[in-house]
C-alpha cells in the first residue's frame, strides 16, 4: 500500500538476470509460513501459452497507469477477456503487512504493518510468505470489484518462462499498476528485496474474474485452482 518511488537501478537489472533465486518456505494454512509447498511446477500451462492468450489488448480501464511514482507518462492499459482481466507493467516489491525478518521498517522504508486484505484470522498477510499481487485502488481509471475481482481472487503472473499462482492481497496508489508481494517475486526469480529489488519490465498480470479462494492465505489452494483456471484460459 505504499506509494512507490522509482528507485530501481542498473544494479536491479544485474539481479533479475541472474534470477536463480530459491524457492521459498510457503504459508498452506495458515499466515505463519510454517509449512512449506513445492512450487516448481506451476503445472501444464506454459508461460508461453499464457502470453499468446494476452496479445491484444480489449481495453476496459478508462485511462491508462503509470508504473511508479515518478514515471512522467501513464503508459499501461488494464485490459480484459470474458474470464480475466491483465496488464503488461513492471514489478515493485509490496513488503507490507506481517512484520517479518524479510518485511519491516528497517529493510522498507515505505513499510506499512497492514493489507488491505486480511487473512482467515483477521490479520494482515505475510508479504515474505504468500504470493500476492497489489491492485490499484478503485478509481475513474479502474475499479477492480467491478471487474469480478477481490481480496483472494486467483492470479497469475509471468515472467520470463516461468509462471507463478498467487490472490490479489493488497491494493496501492490509485494511479499506479505492477507490484507484488516479496514472496511473489521470489518464486519468479525476481530479486524481492523491497528497496532495491523488483524489475523493470516484462511483468504479466492475469487476475480471473470470480475466482476468489478461502482462506486467502492458502497457498496450496491458489495453486491448484490457479492451475485449473490457467487450463481452462488456454483452451486445455
Amino acid at each position: 500500500m505504499r506509494t512507490r518511488m522509482l528507485a530501481l537501478t542498473s544494479a536491479v537489472c544485474g539481479a533479475a538476470l541472474l534470477g536463480a533465486a530459491a524457492l521459498p518456505a510457503s504459508a498452506s494454512g495458515s499466515a505463519s509460513g510454517s509449512a512449506q509447498e513445492p512450487e516448481a511446477d506451476a503445472g501444464v500451462v506454459t508461460a508461453a501459452q499464457l502470453l499468446a492468450e494476452v496479445r491484444a489488448c480489449s481495453r476496459i480501464s478508462k485511462g491508462r497507469y503509470r508504473t511508479d511514482s515518478g514515471s512522467a507518462k501513464a503508459t499501461v492499459p488494464v485490459c480484459g477477456t470474458r474470464d480475466a482481466v491483465f496488464w503488461k507493467a513492471d514489478m515493485d516489491i509490496d513488503c507490507d503487512g506481517r512484520k517479518t525478518r524479510a518485511c519491516n521498517r528497517k529493510t522498507d522504508p515505505y513499510f506499512l504493518p497492514e493489507t488491505a486484505f486480511q487473512s482467515s484470522r483477521g490479520e494482515p498477510l505475510d508479504s515474505a510468505a504468500l504470493p500476492h499481487v497489489v491492485v490499484p485502488g478503485p478509481s475513474k481509471v479502474w475499479d477492480y470489484r467491478k471487474s469480478g475481482l477481490t481480496g483472494g481472487s486467483v492470479v497469475a503472473v509471468v515472467y520470463r518462462d516461468r509462471v507463478r499462482y498467487g490472490v490479489i492481497g493488497d491494493t496501492g496508489p490509485t494511479g499506479i499498476i505492477g507490484e507484488a508481494s516479496y514472496a511473489m517475486a521470489k518464486t519468479l526469480g525476481i530479486d524481492p528485496d523491497p528497496s532495491t529489488g523488483g524489475a523493470e519490465s516484462g511483468v504479466t498480470y492475469i487476475a480471473f474474474k470470480n475466482s476468489r479462494v478461502s482462506p486467502i492465505e492458502s497457498r496450496a489452494r491458489a495453486q491448484s485452482r490457479g492451475a485449473a483456471l490457467a487450463r481452462e484460459f488456454v483452451g486445455r
